[in-house]
């Protein structure tokens, strides 16, 4: 018990700097807690792999993650043909306490454990991925908690914005915050999640997933966004200038086991 609490408080401690900037959630969504998100990204073996991590994800981990609070997993296949394939899971926790204790509560977890011991037990000449890598956001006080659709937004565009600073990165995450998430809104840009890397590779930078029906429905609500008025005059605004230096876009298809 007492090893379980260093971690969750170490793993707090670590990651608070990085999260100061949301600490005006409580006031503004006083009934939501921002959420903080895991972001995989799986790098598969060739020849077939797939089926053995879905099998894991279905049967042992995504009913253990859902035990411990995580209501809507989501697992995805990057469109494009991509080879070796890619396999995008999201994991939302409801703080960083829950992220940070969830490893040692998977440990315990009986039903867990033994709905996972085939694939742990996977030899090294039969591994299922390549590598995978983590990333870790906290929600925008703009959208704290993560928005799921019907059926029909079927089709998801994940999209990274780096930018050369630290302070640019948080210029861009109060123009969404204040100015542009209405927009999304109102021109069907439907967010699922925008979230802002406190921890993983290429920092610093923030992610973001929209929810479509189609690539045609992208397209035309892109379109209305770059049309609306409000767009070009937050876009000239000095205090927002200069925060996106490099933008990064997959698009992604459920899996079957998706809970988004």
């Amino acid at each position: 018990m007492q090893r379980r609490k260093f971690v969750a408080a170490a793993a707090m401690a670590a990651l608070s700097t990085a999260a100061y900037g949301h600490q005006e959630s409580a006031a503004r969504h006083p009934e939501e807690e921002n959420e903080v998100y895991e972001l995989r990204v799986y790098t598969m073996m060739r020849g077939g792999k797939v089926r053995v991590l879905q099998d894991y994800l279905k049967t042992a981990l995504i009913p253990a993650l859902n035990r411990m609070g995580a209501k809507k997993v989501g697992v995805f296949t990057a469109q494009g043909g991509v080879e070796p394939a890619q396999i995008y899971v999201l994991i939302p926790h409801s703080s960083f306490q829950s992220y940070a204790t969830h490893f040692q509560e998977l440990k315990m977890d009986k039903a867990y454990q033994t709905a996972a011991e085939a694939y742990h037990k996977v030899s090294e000449g039969d591994k299922v991925f390549e590598r995978y890598t983590s990333e870790l956001m906290i929600a925008f006080d703009g959208i704290p908690q993560m928005k799921t659709y019907g059926d029909g937004q079927r089709f998801f565009e994940l999209r990274t914005y780096q930018g050369y600073s630290d302070d640019a990165v948080r210029r861009k995450v109060r123009m969404f915050d204040k100015d542009e998430l209405d927009i999304f809104y109102d021109v069907d840009l439907n967010p699922v999640f925008f979230g802002h890397v406190v921890a993983g590779h290429s920092l610093p930078k923030l992610t973001y997933m929209l929810a479509f029906e189609s690539m045609e429905q992208r397209g035309e609500s892109w379109g209305k966004f770059v049309r609306d008025p409000r767009w070009g005059k937050i876009s000239k605004l000095p205090e927002y200038a200069n925060t996106v230096s490099k933008i990064e876009r997959v698009y992604l298809d459920p899996m079957e086991i998706s809970q988004i």
